[in-house]
């Protein structure tokens, strides 16, 4: 792929993003226009100049467990991409799933001493927010507002310059565990990089394979992982909901692996190449050949789809059953319409749409990301939801989405920096 002329570099805004998955590390070197980021017809306004795909090492269900191997493949993904870019990047952006990721909604209030709100009396309060949401060890991922209320009325939209005696928004935080969070901070220091800022996993997803009007109507996206199944809330055009089931497609392979007896390895590509959530009657005779595991000789067995299926159906049925209980305790879930849209690399299982709806009784469509210019074609699937969304809330601040973007000094830290970001956002 070509560099970009300099001439193309002074018009636009080169970033990093990173996907640190249990499956994959995924990273790119994005270009946006410096003015219009907003979607239209053509994608973001984002092109994507070099993009680096390895395979995960030292992290189980987005926790790290192996720093130095995680290491290693974080800096060979990042690496590929700036020899595809023809340029070096200082600083990335990175997904974040781990560290019991969960919504809260509160509300901030505020006394108003001089009667007219102003800027410093909504910053006041949504620093008074970002201490409430932090309590208990829980770190701040994202934050944004739902709406203000002005002495008692309620449907105000921007409350600067009214006149109030007492402020209150309400707020949805998105918060983790401080320690993995940490953790994942350290790797990113450890590759020579600093961190732009962490985006919640469920809410970059659901921006790449949820459409405007979908997340205006209210939509909940689901993204079947490796390691983890996110999920996020979309009501009246606000991302009000997110939460990680501990459970994802490897699961589905570690199953059939142990079913059939058959390596890690086979069991993937089984899982791809006949893998299904529909049932028919040719599939008790339709019958494929593995190898065995720990046979030396070449020894190979025969089953059906069939039998496979049985295998896939009641782990995904599991997943389903978790992300149901998940959204069941979500308050926010019930103004979020009817609407399932499920994405993420198990997305692919034939049926599966067919059967998230069964389950769930709501209607539910696949999801692909939004098609976006010199990215290949084959980087463009459902399981691809996350770093495709990353690159969106990357650029998306004044969409109103409230996720965290800070261009300021690459050297300063991801903590000290959520500060310049809620008063930048609110």
């Amino acid at each position: 792929m070509m560099a970009p002329s300099s001439s193309d570099r002074r018009n636009q805004q080169i970033f990093g993003i990173l996907d640190i998955g249990t499956s994959k590390v995924g990273a790119a070197i994005i270009a946006a226009p410096a003015i219009d980021v907003r979607p239209r017809a053509g994608g973001w306004g984002l092109r994507f100049l070099g993009l680096g795909l390895q395979k995960s090492k030292g992290v189980k269900a987005g926790v790290l467990t192996d720093l130095d191997a995680a290491e290693d493949a974080v800096r060979a993904a990042i690496s590929q991409a700036e020899q595809a870019a023809g340029l070096n990047i200082s600083s990335v952006s990175v997904a974040i799933a781990a560290g019991r990721l969960g919504s809260r909604h509160f509300a901030a209030n505020a006394d108003i001493g001089s009667g007219v709100v102003s800027d410093g009396d909504v910053q006041r309060m949504m620093h008074g927010g970002r201490a409430f949401a932090e309590r208990d060890g829980r770190m701040l991922i994202h934050m944004n507002r739902l709406g203000f209320r002005l002495d008692g009325t309620e449907g105000v939209l921007d409350a600067r310059g009214l006149a109030a005696r007492k402020l209150s928004a309400y707020l949805h935080a998105v918060t983790a565990d401080e320690a993995p969070l940490r953790n994942l901070l350290l790797l990113i220091e450890r590759a020579h990089l600093a961190c732009d800022g962490l985006v919640a996993a469920p809410y970059a997803s659901a921006l790449a394979v949820t459409t405007e009007e979908e997340r205006a109507l209210g939509v909940t996206t689901i993204d079947f992982g490796a390691g983890t199944t996110t999920i996020g809330i979309f009501a009246d055009g606000r991302f009000v909901g997110a939460d990680v089931v501990p459970v994802g497609s490897q699961h589905i392979t570690f199953d059939i692996a142990k079913t059939l007896q058959t390596p890690l390895v086979e069991a993937e590509r089984i899982k791809t190449l006949y893998g299904t959530m529909v049932t028919a009657q040719s599939d008790e005779h339709e019958a494929f050949t593995y190898p065995l595991a720990g046979e030396e000789d070449g020894a190979t067995y025969q089953t059906t789809k069939a039998r496979l299926t049985d295998i896939i159906r009641p782990r995904v049925a599991q997943i389903l059953g978790l992300a149901r209980e998940r959204l069941a305790e979500n308050g926010a879930s019930a103004y979020a319409g009817e609407k399932i849209v499920v994405t993420g690399g198990a997305s692919q299982l034939l049926g599966l749409s067919e059967f998230v709806a069964n389950q769930m009784g709501r209607p539910v469509r696949i999801g692909r990301p939004i098609a976006m210019p010199e990215l290949p074609e084959a980087f463009s699937g459902p399981q691809f939801a996350t770093i495709a969304g990353l690159a969106i809330a990357s650029v998306a601040q004044d969409t109103g989405f409230g996720s965290y973007r800070d261009r300021g000094d690459p050297a300063r830290g991801y903590i000290g920096r959520v500060s310049s970001w809620l008063k930048a956002g609110f």
